[in-house]
């Protein structure tokens, strides 16, 4: 027996996810067409995700606006049935003329849940500190929003669901659970350190409550995300007909979600979280937050065919060969199954996998191929 996480448990529980295809699998070849798998598929999938009402499109104030770097940026906020206000930044070019294309620019987790539209915008000479470090640790120092929209895109950039504006507050939170700690100094790096750390443990709390109330992490953050693509594509400036989505990390895990789960994101690109649910089960459960998971789904859809409910639209994933989140063998596994299912549907053209050295990133090599993805399928197209 291979060691694993759960011992002499792992090759029962392995077994139950099987290495034959799940059985909603398009890879089954039972389809007699990709439109009514994705029907089946997607009706299985909103079931089971339980995605909380979000209601009509919110009304997005404009806070602020001002030029930044060859960029006007919007400081915006909305709000929805449940939590506090969402804050986004909405970046275009400065000269822009005529609707452009949109991306939603999907944030990521790092451990750093004070943070969430700062990870991967500057839009000051001032920039948190922390989050000059954030961008050089996992982005090469880039702001990866702001270079997106200076090749013609109108970006939004929000804070999901207990991140940043989103996040629980110390103040809202009983005695008991507030560990000692208060929302005091909030800009303090010392006070954001220890407000991380109290938020990733709070993740089992919110993930139990969550599911007492009928729901999952995956459905709030697809309910927030949506919200957002809402806001975008009712925009004047932007053209609704081509919207796509992004991310590293746990702004991958929300491409995977958003982007097979709603039609209007015309391309999408995937970074470094992609794998298999038997490399949760087995390897690396332990590297990963409560965010990932929906009870039941993976009898009906292995992680990868999440993504891949939105074929034949383009989608791009890019993974990292040393990145410590999974196995090279699962990853390498999860791209046969999308590239398996893409061929099947006969838009083999329209997904691509690529593997960089590295571990855990999305640097400036992985940015020109992603922002090129975007470019042909959002621009050229």
């Amino acid at each position: 027996m291979s060691l694993n996480m759960i011992g002499a448990y792992g090759p029962w529980a392995a077994s139950l996810v099987g290495d034959e295809p799940a059985d909603l699998s398009y890879r089954r070849g039972a389809w007699p067409d990709v439109d009514r798998w994705r029907d089946a598929a997607r009706g299985k999938f909103s079931e089971l995700v339980a995605q909380p009402d979000r209601g009509p499109t919110p009304e997005a104030t404009i806070e602020r606006e001002y030029e930044y770097d060859g960029l006007k940026v919007e400081e915006l906020t909305w709000s929805l049935p449940y939590g506090p206000p969402t804050k986004a930044y909405f970046l275009k070019p400065a000269n822009a003329v005529g609707p452009l294309p949109g991306i939603v620019g999907l944030h990521d987790h790092g451990g750093r849940k004070y943070f969430g539209r700062r990870k991967i915008t500057r839009v000051s000479d001032d920039p948190h500190p922390m989050m000059l470090e954030h961008q050089d640790d996992y982005y090469g120092g880039v702001p990866w929003a702001n270079e997106m929209a200076k090749r013609g895109y109108g970006v939004l950039v929000h804070d999901t669901f207990t991140f940043a504006s989103r996040r629980v507050l110390l103040a809202d939170v009983s005695e008991r659970m507030r560990q000692g700690l208060d929302d005091l100094a909030p800009e303090d790096p010392a006070n954001i350190e220890a407000y991380n750390s109290w938020a990733g443990g709070h993740e089992d709390i919110m993930s139990k409550s969550l599911f007492c109330a009928g729901t999952t992490w995956p459905g709030v953050f697809l309910a927030d995300d949506r919200a957002a693509l809402d806001v975008l594509s009712a925009r004047d400036d932007i053209d609704a007909d081509r919207i796509g989505c992004g991310g590293l990390s746990g702004g991958g895990l929300r491409t995977v979600f958003l982007g097979g789960a709603d039609d209007r994101i015309k391309a999408a690109v995937c970074v470094g979280m992609m794998s298999t649910w038997r490399d949760y089960l087995l390897n690396k459960a332990y590297t990963h937050t409560w965010m990932c998971y929906v009870p039941l789904l993976p009898r009906y859809l292995d992680y990868p065919e999440i993504l891949g409910m939105r074929m034949p639209l383009p989608t791009l994933v890019q993974n990292d060969i040393e990145d410590q989140l999974f196995t090279m063998p699962e990853m390498e596994r999860a791209d046969r199954m999308l590239r398996e299912a893409y061929d099947m549907a006969g838009a083999g053209d329209r997904y691509r996998g690529t593997f960089y050295p590295g571990p855990h990133k999305f640097d400036p090599e992985m940015q020109d191929e992603a922002f090129t993805w975007f470019d042909t399928w959002l621009k050229d197209a």
